[in-house]
Formats: structure tokens, sequence, C-alpha cells
């Protein structure tokens, strides 16, 4: 059984083209299906020519009793659902069980981007210390929120993604195209200031690439740019609570709030969809202003 996971994941690899990252949670939510076979009263089933659409079905109840929200069931649903379509087209089984196999109903919130204050306080947190790591760190949060990226694609930016005489970023995004990305002077003052500074003390080998560098001079990680966001959100003591895509939704809901072109906004953000975006317009706070010089 496992023979045939590691060829749907080969599959997405080298058909679909997903990304490193999509094709891990593809691996983890189909690990956890195997799990449920194998320690349920399934446990003697030994081919998925067997798995039935009753089974699929206990899988989605047994899964709406775990502490997940109901989008992360839905989306182990589908993966599912996804593994057993790769399954038919491949003819390793002949009937797909999952056809009729309904996935949970996804409670739709709105997201919930920060207050210009607290945006305010969040980027200035990192400059209480005038070293390489904070100034790194200033650079990062205020990049963040500038450009709207999401936390991959700012841990992936190499030193050729950067123009800092044209103000652009260019961002490789999860489909594969690159977006150009312009940002203010503020940011642009900050990031030269992160490569005059900061970065050349965190080097440890003139050949590293990658923009933004960890302690060891090595590409800074996505968990490690999470843990970065969420120590400086609890120093400054953030009105709510902070997850890795809260700069990309701040940015979002304040650039449309400013007047910003829903096309424009979708362009920045590289949604595929514009229904993703609008979901933005559906924000109340009205934001100030921003002056010439990049502030708020």
């Amino acid at each position: 059984m496992e023979e045939q996971l590691l060829a749907f994941l080969k599959s997405l690899e080298q058909k679909k083209k997903y990304s490193h990252n999509t094709i891990a949670a593809y691996k983890n939510d189909l690990s956890q299906f195997h799990r449920f076979l194998q320690n349920s009263k399934y446990r003697d089933i030994a081919n998925w020519i067997n798995v039935s659409a009753d089974i699929v079905n206990d899988y989605v109840q047994f899964m709406e009793t775990q502490p997940y929200a109901s989008s992360s069931v839905a989306r182990k649903v589908a993966a599912v659902k996804s593994f057993f379509n790769y399954l038919t087209s491949s003819s390793v089984i002949d009937d797909n069980p999952t056809i009729n196999v309904e996935s949970p109903k996804v409670e739709k919130r709105l997201p919930k981007p920060l207050s210009l204050d607290d945006v305010d306080r969040l980027l200035k947190a990192p400059a209480a210390k005038k070293s390489a790591k904070n100034l790194r760190d200033t650079a990062l949060l205020t990049t963040l929120y500038a450009t709207g990226m999401r936390v991959t694609e700012v841990v992936s930016l190499q030193m050729n993604d950067i123009d800092l005489l044209n103000a652009i970023l260019y961002c490789s995004g999860k489909d594969g195209q690159v977006r150009a990305l312009p940002f203010d002077k503020k940011t642009r003052k900050v990031l030269e200031t992160y490569l005059e500074d900061g970065r050349p003390h965190l080097l440890k080998n003139k050949n590293e690439s990658a923009l933004f560098l960890n302690h060891r001079g090595q590409q800074l990680t996505r968990q490690g740019l999470w843990l970065i966001i969420k120590a400086y959100a609890k120093e400054a003591n953030l009105s709510i609570p902070v997850t890795p895509h809260t700069l990309r939704h701040s940015f979002a809901a304040h650039r449309l709030q400013r007047g910003s072109d829903l096309q424009e906004v979708q362009q920045l953000l590289g949604h595929a969809n514009i229904s993703t975006t609008q979901i933005y317009t559906q924000l109340d706070e009205k934001p100030k202003p921003i002056s010439e010089n990049g502030e708020g």
C-alpha cells in the first residue's frame, strides 16, 4: 500500500509540479489515513482495492471528532479523494470509493488583519536593539507587510531577487510564476540598512545567496520566521492572535481600504482567483493614508 502512496506523491512532483510544502502536506494527510486503517477495525486491509466508501466515510466521521478546524478536515479528505482519483486513473483500482463521499462543510472565517497601531508596534519591536539579528528582523517584518508575500516566499528570496535602485522584489509564487513587487521608501531604507550593517555579520559563507540568513549564516526557514513573528508579536502585546499569514492579511486589507484596485491587489498577492482577494473587501477598518515616505 505504501508503494502506491509513494508513486502518487512522485506524480504530484513530476506531473503536477507541486511545491515541496504542498507534497509534504499530502504525505502527512495520506499517512494519517493509512494509520487510521492500521489502528482500527480495518487493520486487516492489505490493498487499496479493499477500501470501500463506508470505510472512507468512517474516516471522515472519525476526523470530525478530532481537534481539527473544519478547513483542516476538509483538506485531509480532499487529499484522500485525490489519491483515489489517481489510483483509478492509473488502473490500480477499478472503482473510486470516494466519488460520493461528501467533504465536511468549511466554516468561512474572515481574515483578521492587524490594526495600523498593531502593525506599527510590531514593526518597531526589533528596533529596541541594533544587532545584526534585529536589523534582519526589522527588514523581514517590514518586507512582509510592504509586499504581502507568503512566509515561504520571503524566506526563499535570493540576493539577485532584490532591486534596490528600482525598489522591486522579484518573488516566485506557488504556481511558479514570478511577481514583481514594488516597495516604498521606508522599506528600501530598512533593507539597505540590513544589507549594509546586518547581513554581512550573519554571513558565514561568501557563496551563500539567500537574502535573509539565520544565526548559522544559512537561509532562514519557514519555522524560523514563524518563531520570529511570534516572539515580536508577544513583545508588542498585539490585540489579536498572530499567525504566519497575519501580515499578508494586513497588507491586503489595508491596500484595499486605501483605495487600491482589487485586481491590482490580486496580482500582488498572487491569487489565482479574484474571489480569494474579494474576502478582504468585507473588512471595515479604514486606515490612514500613507505619506510619501511610506509612513502611515
